[in-house]
């Protein structure tokens, strides 16, 4: 009966913790600031951006060529190939002030820069 007893309570104890952690999560949870880019004729336009320090950053990145690139940025520490005429999304990490480049790994002249102040 006393193991039963305690097994009730631990199950009780688990769905509160649960309950109290989906109800701070979403209110502490960062929004992302999203960048909308557009990859046309072998250019990122715009080719400069800006987003906020200390803040996720979402790329989404809109392809209108008619063949893959691929999104890459060592200082971002992300790629991401982009289908022919599709759109991809690239999550950041909340970022400290500074430039971070990023190109088409398959154009490496297509450049561009975000700038976090």
């Amino acid at each position: 009966m006393a193991f039963a007893h305690m097994m009730i309570r631990k199950v009780m104890l688990a769905a509160v913790c649960g309950i109290v952690a989906l109800a701070v999560s979403p209110s502490q949870a960062q929004q992302a600031t999203e960048i909308h880019l557009n990859y046309s004729k072998g250019q990122f336009q715009p080719t400069e951006v800006r987003a906020p320090a200390d803040k996720p950053v979402t790329f989404r990145i809109k392809n209108l060529d008619g063949k893959a690139m691929e999104f890459e940025s060592k200082s971002l520490r992300v790629e991401k190939v982009v289908a022919a005429n599709s759109e991809g999304i690239v999550n950041v990490r909340a970022l400290k002030p500074g430039r971070y480049e990023f190109y088409d790994d398959f154009n490496e002249k297509a450049r561009g820069a975000l700038t976090v102040q």
